[in-house]
């Protein structure tokens, strides 16, 4: 039997069940929920975000940005010039890591470089 893909995960879909969960209706028909669930729920779902990218997966929050890890090679020791003083120093060697990285969306950075907006 073959296993079964991880589905990937959606923001709004993790907001859109955390609220249903949290949502109460009142006998008028209308829907209440308390503050301190709603934002629970976002923390939550942010957090399942962030999870979700250190796995490897490229995690998309609409409007705001798209967050995915990136694989930094490792680097070897060697001998530099500290460019202030000019005297040599020796660099430390670093090993490969993975780092979050956190892309903007066009419309986003448009409205940023819109010198109206400062």
């Amino acid at each position: 039997m073959a296993k079964k893909k991880a589905a990937k995960f959606s923001f709004i879909n993790e907001i859109h069940e955390g609220l249903l969960k949290v949502a109460s209706v009142t006998r008028k028909g209308e829907v209440r929920m308390k503050r301190s669930d709603v934002k629970a729920v976002l923390e939550t779902a942010f957090n399942a975000g962030a999870k979700a990218a250190a796995g490897g997966e490229r995690v998309r929050f609409p409007i705001v940005g798209t967050l995915v890890r990136k694989e930094v090679k490792a680097r070897k020791s060697g001998k530099g010039v500290n460019p202030f003083t000019g005297e040599p120093m020796e660099i430390k060697a670093r090993p490969a890591t993975k780092k979050p990285r956190w892309s903007f969306p066009r419309g986003l950075k448009d409205t940023f470089a819109n010198k109206r907006f400062w």
